[in-house]
């Protein structure tokens, strides 16, 4: 990708005080515990200066205007494994006070979880407000709180735990249907004893579904795809009941559970020499089964109803700007020492935002999509480090193409003169 020759400049300055400042050894602390990462760690540190008796007094440190978004899967992860500088970049990000936040598409296990995970992995402590994956947005949607949901994906059991972590009461998943009938599929008898280890039984009565949720990428297709096609084609939301209105061409208009994917990704990197299917993989299999149902049903194919969250949509872009708008408020709030306590702290929005990633399809094309309500810059960075690989020809085209996590930074703190202010 070309790069002005004025930004190429500025970029030479900030990434050698960068790289001096990142080569200098580094103290590892030990693993933080679930409780430090999740409530005892601020996502701004404070300042410390260092001041003579007969020093004047220092100049208020700069306040950035601008701050990152950083995919988790091949920009600082790969697997398990952190990515070359990926654990000195957050840890300048945080000694800086420079916002930033973990925006990834990944999911299948609940935010604190993941959230001490990443801090452990990484050697960085992660605040909760500074993690947000796929399925975060179901935490706020209490419409289906009190009703029976259907929850797909993930290991095991972990997504319903999610589910009823976010406060679901009434959640079923493909086992415990399977389980009580599994003509449902016979060919998930192979996975029988898999499914016996978490299965729960069916609430009493008629099973009637008013929701469904994909939570993580779906490990038996088969089954995922017959039983979300049955209760699409049914009654109401009622399990082995098919609605009459099918055969008028009028699908998904009587009472069927609504369909909410939380991933649209269609590639992820793993440890494989290639990228791997992920959900949004699925979700096409599933929209090509629901084509042909359709079709030979009413002799039209009729798309596929469903609402798709994570990255690129617009959604999530903003669900993640509005995290960030909360850090620089808690942040005014802590530092601020002239106005009484509990008075109001105007903050003004981030200038620029800078989305870290690998994936053009997700991270760059949600970037450069993504028109903000504050208007903030949202700067599409690729990297190459995951799924997207140096000499390809990206299917989105991002602002810049660098080689990793690092140099995306030292990128970003160029343009924005970072290291000509002094702040570090």
């Amino acid at each position: 990708m070309a790069t002005t020759a004025t930004a190429a400049a500025a970029a030479a300055t900030a990434p050698s005080l960068l790289a001096r400042h990142l080569a200098r050894p580094i103290l590892r602390p030990h693993p933080p515990s679930l409780r430090t990462a999740t409530t005892a760690t601020p996502a701004f540190p404070r300042r410390r200066h260092l001041q003579t008796a007969s020093s004047a007094p220092q100049q208020p440190t700069p306040k950035p205007t601008f701050g990152f978004a950083f995919d988790i899967d091949g920009v600082l992860l790969r697997s398990s494994t952190p990515l070359p500088r990926a654990s000195a970049t957050l840890r300048y990000l945080r000694t800086q006070s420079i916002p930033f936040i973990l925006l990834t598409n990944g999911g299948g296990t609940h935010e604190s979880a993941r959230v001490a995970e990443l801090s452990d992995k990484l050697g960085v402590p992660i605040h909760l407000d500074q993690f947000v994956q796929s399925h975060t947005p179901f935490a706020r949607m209490d419409a289906y709180k009190d009703k029976t949901v259907l929850v797909v994906g993930g290991d095991g059991d972990s997504c319903r735990g999610v589910a009823e972590m976010y406060g679901y009461k009434h959640v079923v998943t493909p086992a415990d249907v399977w389980a009580s009938d599994p003509s449902l599929w016979p060919f998930s008898k192979h996975w029988a004893g898999y499914y016996e280890q978490f299965a729960r039984p069916l609430p009493p009565g008629k099973l009637k579904v008013d929701a469904i949720f994909v939570y993580a990428d779906p490990r038996d297709w088969g089954l995922d795809t017959a039983l979300i096609v049955d209760l699409l084609l049914s009654r109401n939301g009622e399990w082995q009941t098919l609605s009459p209105l099918n055969k008028e061409g009028n699908f998904q208009a009587d009472g069927q559970p609504p369909l909410f994917f939380s991933n649209p990704d269609l590639w992820w990197a793993a440890k494989h020499a290639l990228p791997r299917l992920g959900q949004g993989g699925f979700r096409a299999a599933l929209e090509g089964v629901w084509e042909h149902v359709t079709r030979g049903a009413c002799g039209t194919a009729v798309p596929l109803q469903r609402k798709v969250f994570g990255k690129p949509g617009r959604e999530t872009y903003k669900f993640a700007e509005e995290r960030l708008g909360e850090m620089l408020a808690a942040r005014a709030k802590s530092t601020q020492s002239t106005q009484s306590e509990g008075a109001e702290v105007g903050v003004e929005p981030l200038k620029r935002v800078y989305m870290v990633g690998d994936n053009p399809e997700s991270d760059i094309r949600g970037a450069n999509d993504y028109a903000s309500p504050l208007g903030t810059d949202w700067f599409s960075v690729l990297v190459q480090s995951g799924v997207y690989r140096e000499g390809e020809t990206p299917s989105c085209v991002p602002r810049e193409c660098v080689k990793g996590v690092g140099e995306a930074v030292e990128l970003a703190l160029g343009r924005e003169g970072w290291g000509g202010k002094g702040g570090f």
